[in-house]
């Protein structure tokens, strides 16, 4: 994908999102908008034909959702995914489940009108979608792929209370990583554990609760 344009596919019920983004997208002369689909069964039905690199995908949709859609251009197609999501707590949940389910990254919908204010996250779509072109399959692996388990050596006892912090800075495809390498952490693992990721106020409350389901080690969200 790195020597050629950016081919996408805009899956999206809405037809002022469908010629939004798009408009968004050709903002950036590396970006090729292959076509259009209003749901999963459209989406999947024109992927053979079009072969997007890349598909940006809503997740309320009639007919085919996007949760539903979304194992296959994960698995039967191996295409990266990223979400347009809704800012709600609803919408929150759904996304968190988008990406168990292998989407790479989401961007969330302005709260107020979306006809003003669509503009507000162009650049926070055309930049997520040129990280993920850019990087490689094996840098974009799923959680639900099948890979060999790290081995994480165990650390050893040198007191009752943690004297070091581990720092994690995470960017696109970030929540997938967390939540594939922070279950290999020992519970009895001598360090804090900081993690920036940047997510939207009402996201990061139920992706620590999700991650501390997953985990041996206790996961929160910091606090002022």
């Amino acid at each position: 994908m790195n020597d050629k344009k950016i081919r996408v596919l805009v899956v999206d019920d809405s037809a002022l999102m469908r010629k939004m983004i798009p408009q968004i997208l050709t903002m950036d002369p590396n970006i090729e908008i292959v076509g259009t689909a209003m749901d999963g069964i459209f989406a999947l039905k024109k992927i053979a034909e079009l072969k997007p690199d890349l598909i940006t995908l809503d997740v309320d949709m009639p007919r085919m959702d996007g949760l539903t859609a979304l194992p296959h251009f994960v698995k039967e197609y191996n295409i990266p995914v990223l979400l347009i999501s809704s800012l709600t707590e609803k919408g929150a949940a759904t996304t968190l489940r988008g990406l168990e389910l292998g989407a790479v990254d989401f961007v969330t919908k302005p709260r107020e009108a979306i006809s003003v204010h669509i503009m507000d996250i162009a650049n926070e779509i055309l930049q997520k979608i040129r990280a993920i072109a850019k990087a490689s399959t094996s840098k974009l692996k799923r959680v639900n792929d099948e890979r060999p388990q790290p081995k994480i050596k165990k650390t050893l006892p040198l007191s009752n209370k943690a004297d070091k912090v581990v720092a994690i800075g995470i960017s696109t495809g970030g929540p997938n990583a967390l939540s594939f390498i922070l279950p290999q952490i020992p519970k009895d693992f001598l360090a804090g554990i900081v993690i920036v990721q940047h997510m939207p106020e009402g996201f990061t409350e139920l992706f620590a609760a999700r991650l501390n389901q997953l985990c041996q080690i206790e996961v929160k969200e910091a606090k002022e």
